[in-house]
């Protein structure tokens, strides 16, 4: 009798760790979120399938087109779109949806590292700022909000202009704009936070600084950095293409959507409307993918997001 039941749990056992069990369980879960957060969860999905599209079309560009986005000879120059060029070519021959897609690993690179370089300055010094309290506080609350009073793109125009064009220069100067952001954020949540009773008695108890950092504050702000690092990818793709437009961003070598936008707008008065709209749509709707995740994300996470 023994047997036969350990035999069956055995046998459901391996069907839930079948494909066809894991993809119900999956099903499961997906349909139990989508009737729990309804509208929001609808948002996350969608900003998911697009963001999850380019990072796809960004690892494999070879699989998307044929020609190199530097090729002045992948045909006539400023051709519309047609089926040999799905978005036409632009004024030296080279075809622009091959520069979309490959543009896409310059933009994404951009803002995916300037958030975390603004996140990896903004969140610890938030995190001291908020538990130190006293001077340090004060210090470092005044220069960040120095940095906040700037308007973030002629504050990221200034320091593109100072260091220069190159992927690392126009990284830092996207970054700086948004430590303020993390800063501010966290050590709000951190002021918050050190006063509850589970973190007083972690002192009470002996626990040295560091551990009541790491172990009881920073684990409670993480959602909320979550959502905020969503957005400020979002921001930071507008920022980094508003640079590349006005001629402070990259090389000429590297593929931009701003750089083409840029290069495109001076051929729209003769009605070559294409060499500027693809690279604007698609950083309209990279920047809308990131958006609504981390619309999404606010809701499900952290819904009082909006408080701080």
């Amino acid at each position: 009798m023994t047997d036969s039941t350990d035999g069956r749990k055995d046998q459901a056992g391996a069907a839930a760790w079948s494909p066809a069990g894991l993809a119900a369980k999956a099903i499961g879960a997906f349909s139990k979120a989508a009737k729990r957060y309804r509208m929001e969860w609808w948002i996350l999905v969608a900003g998911l399938i697009i963001i999850g599209t380019i990072v796809f079309m960004t690892i494999f560009p070879g699989i998307f087109t044929k020609f190199s986005p530097v090729d002045q000879n992948a045909g006539p120059q400023m051709v519309a779109p047609s089926a040999a060029h799905l978005m036409g070519t632009d004024n030296l021959g080279r075809d622009i949806w091959a520069r979309v897609v490959y543009g896409s690993q310059t933009i994404l690179g951009v803002a995916i590292a300037a958030s975390l370089l603004s996140a990896a300055i903004g969140i610890p010094l938030g995190l001291i700022s908020g538990f130190a309290g006293n001077w340090a506080d004060k210090v470092l609350s005044l220069i960040m909000d120095s940095i906040y009073s700037f308007p973030g793109l002629i504050l990221a125009i200034a320091f593109a202009a100072m260091l220069g064009p190159g992927v690392i220069n126009i990284t830092m100067a996207v970054s700086v704009v948004y430590i303020p952001t993390y800063f501010r954020l966290v050590r709000g949540q951190t002021l918050q936070i050190k006063e509850e009773p589970y973190v007083e008695a972690s002192r009470a108890i002996g626990a040295k600084k560091k551990t009541i950092l790491g172990r009881y504050i920073f684990p409670n702000v993480i959602a909320t950095v979550v959502v905020v690092f969503s957005l400020n990818i979002a921001d930071s793709i507008m920022t980094e293409a508003a640079l590349s437009y006005i001629g402070l961003g990259l090389p000429a070598g590297i593929p931009d959507w701003g750089m083409d936008l840029s290069m495109g707008k001076k051929f729209l008065p003769s009605g070559m409307w294409w060499m500027i709209t693809f690279p604007g749509m698609m950083i309209m709707t990279l920047a809308l993918g990131f958006t609504m995740l981390g619309e999404g994300l606010a809701e499900i996470l952290n819904p009082r997001l909006q408080e701080y």
